[in-house]
Order: structure tokens, then sequence, then C-alpha cells
């Protein structure tokens, strides 16, 4: 009989939207070719009933939600792990922002390992009433999940102080190895190979943007900067900052979500910025370090274990100003750069290597199903 998993926690499958959603295509493609069965929940907007689909050999539970937003995900849970609790196998709930729905599966007896993904409620972009709801989540999913899942160190240490060291296991986030793409993709953009760096990330004061585009645009570089990500200027006062702040030089492209644009943006830039001041394993790194890119890095604890002695680091706006003007036309840097990036992740973040730790995680609790 095959072995099965039930995913929980994403908005399904193929990815469409961010790390959560890649990582659990990767496993569900994965794991069904090493004989499991997979069932992953996956949010649709609308109404009407639950249906059910195959992709690729994976099981797809759709569940329509009319709400958008952060309600629409908080529906879509309830209504998903509500289902889940008359399904039987193994469960793997990606994020704690609802583990208090979570309690039901424990009440119920099915064992469900918890990714306990980074402190959400660190996050400067959430006001006091969502901080407080991840907190608790964060506290509720220490208890309810069998067993947790860090993709980083530090968040292991973290999440040990909640509760013991052995209910954690750390296993990092991986990516794809990039060792080319098709420059035509520049084209779009008017870019050429390494006359450009690039940032891609959320625009929130937690990711240094303000920092990284006012260090770039402190001076003309004979540079572009091209920025990834989605800016609503008119809405949200620190886009605006970010880009009253801007040179000539800076190119606010938008949110791009094809993999092939993506992968050669990052593959023929000079140097990838990358900001992120909270978080474990942070996936656009992992795919930067999976391109060769040289990176520039924000001087914290989750990046340096990520990136290692390949990155440089700054702490503020002054400090990525002297990295820019030392390194920007530092052949023989960039270089080693690149080559230092490519070494660390084939050393730690190749899929092939964390896709065969989760399997053997699962099959360590799989047995566990039955020992009542």
């Amino acid at each position: 009989m095959k072995k099965k998993l039930f995913i929980l926690g994403i908005r399904g499958v193929p990815a469409q939207h961010g790390g959560f959603e890649t990582f659990a295509e990767k496993l569900s493609i994965f794991l069904t070719s090493q004989g499991w069965s997979v069932t992953v929940y996956c949010q649709e907007e609308g109404e009407g009933e639950i249906w059910r689909s195959d992709w690729n050999g994976i099981n797809r539970i759709h569940i329509p939600v009319v709400q958008t937003g952060a309600k629409g995900t908080v529906i879509f849970d309830w209504i998903a792990i509500r289902h889940a609790l008359s399904e039987d196998g193994l469960f793997l709930t990606l994020g704690y922002n609802t583990a208090i729905f979570n309690v039901m599966q424990r009440i119920k007896g099915q064992v469900n390992l918890i990714n306990m993904d980074g402190v959400e409620w660190r996050r400067d972009k959430w006001g006091l009433i969502a901080k407080v709801w991840f907190w608790l989540n964060e506290r509720i999913g220490c208890y309810v999940g069998q067993h947790l899942i860090a993709d980083h160190p530090r968040i292991k240490d973290h999440l040990a102080t909640r509760v013991s060291s052995r209910k954690i296991t750390m296993i990092p986030y991986g990516g794809d190895d990039v060792s080319a793409a098709d420059p035509a993709y520049l084209e779009r953009f008017a870019l050429n190979p390494a006359e450009y760096s690039i940032i891609i990330a959320r625009p929130e004061p937690e990711n240094s943007f303000l920092e990284m585009v006012g260090a770039f645009s402190s001076k003309k570089r004979n540079h572009k900067l091209v920025v990834l990500g989605k800016f609503s200027p008119d809405i949200n006062r620190y886009h605006q900052q970010v880009m009253d702040c801007a040179s000539s030089e800076v190119i606010f492209v938008g949110a791009i979500y094809e993999p092939l644009i993506i992968q050669a943006l990052r593959f023929f830039c000079r140097f990838y910025l990358h900001g992120h001041r909270v978080g474990g394993t942070n996936p656009s790194l992992v795919e930067g370090l999976g391109a060769s890119c040289a990176v520039i890095a924000h001087d914290n604890p989750f990046n340096q274990w990520v990136a290692g002695p390949a990155a440089k680091y700054f702490s503020d706006q002054a400090t990525c100003d002297d990295l820019l003007d030392r390194l920007l036309n530092d052949d023989c840097a960039w270089h080693k750069m690149k080559a230092d990036s490519y070494s660390r992740f084939a050393e730690r973040f190749t899929w092939g290597a964390i896709l065969v730790e989760y399997q053997q995680l699962l099959d360590a609790w799989y047995p566990s199903l039955n020992s009542d």
C-alpha cells in the first residue's frame, strides 16, 4: 500500500505564488516518483463545491473561496483542515499562520508535521493585532505539531525556546541549479549582461529597499539597478519613498513570475542585492546562489549562514554605498564572489539533497500512524 501524504498551508500546485508553493511542487513530484500518494489542498477563487483533480500524478483538492487576501487565506485553511479530518495518512503543514485550526487534527489523533517558516510576528509590515495573531499561532504550532521543521539553524534555536530541540529538524530551502540562461530575455528590459544589478523581493521596510536603492542612487554609477516587485506608490507611503529616492539609473519593472525570465535576470546580473533582515533560509537568496550571483546582502545571522563568506555584507545605507563603490568595477572580486556563491549552493541547497532529507523525515514518522 502506498504511503499517503497530505500537504496543507499553501495555495496549491503548480506553484504560482511563492517559495512554499515551489517547495510543495518539488516535494510532491519527488515523493510521487518514490511511490507515495501525495494530495495537495489548493485555494481557488469564487464559490462552489469542493472538487478534485490530478496534476502530474498528484491529487489536488480544490476549495473555492469568495474572500480575497489574508481573510480568504484564513477561511481556506479552516475549510481545508476540516476536510482533512476525514482523511487518513501523514500530514505536512507549511507555515503556522493558522496553527490554531491544526488543534482539531491533534484532537483527532492525526500526525501532522509543521514547517514553522520564519518568525512572522517580528516583521515590520504587520500591525499589533496581526503580530499578536502570529505570535499566538507560533506558540500553538509548536505544541500541536508532532514534529517541527525549521529552515535555518537560527529558526531552530528560536523554536527550541518553546519546545525541546529533539522535536525540531533543520532542513533548509532548496534552489535550482542555473548554469545557463537565454540572454534574449534581457532585451525586453534593454539590458546587457553584467551591466546591471538586481533586487528581487517584496518592497517592505524589513527588506531594506530604501537603504539599497538610496545607496545605489547616491551618485551616478554608469550601471543600472533593476528592481523586481509590486509597487503601489499611490497607496503605500514606503513604496513612494523608495521610488522618490531612486535615480534615473534605477528601473522598476514590477512583479515578474515567469521562471525563465527571472532566472535570466539573475544569471546575467552583476550583483544580486539582498536586503532581508528577518526570516530563515530565504528562497530568493538561495536561488541567487544557485545562479552563481555575486551577492551583496544585509548583515544578519540569517543571511550570513545561507550565503556564508561568498557574500559581502552591509548594515545600513552608508555601508551599502561603500560596497557598491568598491565592487562594481572590480572584475576580480566579482568573479570570485560568483564562484564562491555557487560553491555554497552546491554544498547545502540543491533540491536533490533537500528532498531526500524530507523523505527521510517523513519515512521516519510514517510508522507512528499505526502506533496506537
